[in-house]
């Protein structure tokens, strides 16, 4: 066999390992970030199954009610749109909706064993024809005066409240959002009607 035969084959073959071997850290980033772990979305609600024995389902929380994701459990208090900009605390900075902001209001326990950040950006707003909204970074960092309210790491037991902001069109109304501990969990809605 050719010396340079030898070179192509020894080439594919490490293309080959190197992919697999991307693969697996991917895996394993997921299985560790939250992807991996039993997800617990449920709400304070517990259903009674037609055989009258009590179950707790994932189903949809209202206003008001505490909704679990993974590590973290959620209460939304209000949603209030029609927000035209938000500011800062010094008023010098500000940030003008494409449409309307809407601010949720959230408190995010952590219920969890170990350290977790909430991350805005796996948030999202919900209207009637099921049309999803992101949140604004900026406007949400305006919008809570204390630091980054939401990007610092929530420890075991811990509290925190503030604002997501979502740029939605005049005239929507939000009928859901749907809430993650992480990009990888499967979230749970809570109804904001």
């Amino acid at each position: 066999m050719s010396k340079e035969k030898k070179d192509g084959n020894w080439f594919k073959r490490h293309k080959i390992l190197t992919i697999i071997g991307v693969i697996i850290v991917i895996a394993i980033i997921a299985s560790t970030a939250g992807g991996g772990k039993k997800n617990d979305n449920t709400t304070a609600d517990s259903r009674k199954s037609s055989s009258g024995s009590s179950k707790s389902e994932a189903t949809t929380a209202k206003l008001n009610e505490p909704a679990r994701d993974g590590k973290f459990e959620f209460t939304v208090s209000a949603v209030k749109c029609g927000v035209a900009s938000v500011s800062d605390s010094s008023g010098y900075l500000s940030k003008s909706a494409q449409g309307q902001y809407c601010e949720l209001s959230v408190t995010v326990k952590n219920i969890g064993n170990e350290a977790q950040m909430f991350d805005g950006s796996n948030q999202y707003l919900f209207n009637s024809a099921g049309q999803k909204y992101n949140y604004d970074s900026t406007a949400t960092i305006y919008a809570n005066p204390s630091d980054s309210t939401f990007l610092n790491t929530i420890n075991p037991g811990n509290t925190a409240s503030g604002i997501v902001v979502f740029d939605v069109p005049q005239g929507q109304t939000p009928t859901a959002a749907e809430l993650h501990d992480s990009a990888f969990s499967g979230g749970v809605k809570v109804s904001l009607q």
